[in-house]
């Protein structure tokens, strides 16, 4: 495993850690003890990068988590999320950060996880009725009291980063960066740069897009949200699946995975950046660790910013609802 300084926090961290999310919710729910079992592994072979968050399984994934780092806290670098409120169905409620939401959240995770400290603790969603200098200056009491060690914001615009900044140190942006989600090229990566902002990568494999496992949409469970995205309907998805294509071709190539090529390619980007893909299942856990094997040259990456680049592709990464929750 490569581990790197996460940005000014002077705290090494593994550049490819383990988003947990679909282990307890929105894609097919997977079994407790299957999915502790890939966390200990991921431990092992040094992911100790883990990413959860309060909404997900509506605090279900946070207990997962903390029932899987059980004597062994020391290893990981443990990152949960707050301000994304869903009713006891599931249903959403909005965004909140006040002040005293973002204590209460706190608590009710720490309690979760079965922890005294939370490594990196993220605003999810940027509530736009609440000024982040106000929901930053209660996550920085909770750092002060020895709750939270660091700070991150997920989904936020450059002007919210910067006003964020200037409250307290933010150690990360956690933003969707892929192949086929580009976008924070253009103003985001350069602003957190700027800053000495640690960029980690959401999906990063296009929500399991990019592997290749999908070859049309009824291969998704009925159950599975990522049937209602743009990229995963009808001809968006035939189009995006000849970019998939193209990545297994040069995948054949280097005998390795399209999945190993979109993290490589990640990767590749820079050293500030952190990878959280995620996954259920052994063997794509030790398939994306394996990425790190995986050297891209510059001609093939070159060849790979030809084939993929800025808007290539086709839909929304977001239904409509949800688009409207980011960049605040």
């Amino acid at each position: 495993m490569q581990t790197k300084v996460f940005s000014s926090t002077g705290t090494q961290v593994a550049r490819i850690g383990l988003g947990c999310m679909g282990m307890s919710d929105f894609y097919v729910p997977g079994d407790e003890q299957e999915a502790i079992a890939v966390i200990h592994r991921a431990l092992d072979l040094g992911s100790t990068f883990l990413d959860t968050a309060d909404m997900y399984g509506l605090g279900r994934n946070e207990t997962l988590v903390g029932k899987a780092i059980q004597g062994r806290r020391e290893q990981v670098f443990l990152a949960t999320k707050f301000g994304i409120r869903r009713s006891e169905t599931g249903a959403p409620m909005g965004v909140c950060g006040t002040p005293e939401y973002v204590r209460q959240a706190c608590e009710a995770s720490l309690r979760r996880l079965g922890v005294e400290t939370i490594d990196l603790y993220y605003q999810h969603r940027v509530d736009p009725e609440t000024p982040i200098e106000e929901t930053v200056g209660a996550m920085a009491e909770l750092v002060r009291e020895g709750k939270v060690r660091f700070l991150g914001l997920s989904e936020a615009a450059a002007g919210t980063i910067r006003r964020a900044h200037a409250t307290h140190p933010i150690a990360a942006l956690q933003t969707e960066y892929s192949l086929w989600t580009r976008d924070p090229e253009q103003e985001i990566l350069p602003l957190v740069r700027e800053l000495g902002i640690a960029f980690v990568a959401y999906s990063p494999l296009g929500r399991g897009f990019l592997t290749g496992r999908f070859r049309k949409p009824e291969d998704l469970d009925p159950s599975d949200t990522r049937r209602n995205h743009p990229r995963f309907q009808g001809e968006n998805f035939a189009a995006n699946l000849q970019l998939v294509a193209q990545l297994e071709e040069l995948a054949r190539q280097k005998s390795c995975t399209a999945s190993q090529i979109a993290l490589a390619w990640l990767l590749a980007q820079g050293e500030d950046i952190f990878l959280i893909p995620g996954t259920k299942q052994l063997r794509y856990l030790e398939q994306n660790i394996g990425s790190l094997q995986v050297t891209l040259t510059p001609q093939e990456l070159a060849t790979i910013q030809t084939l993929l680049p800025l808007q290539a592709a086709q839909g929304a990464r977001y239904p409509e609802a949800t688009l409207r929750m980011v960049n605040r």
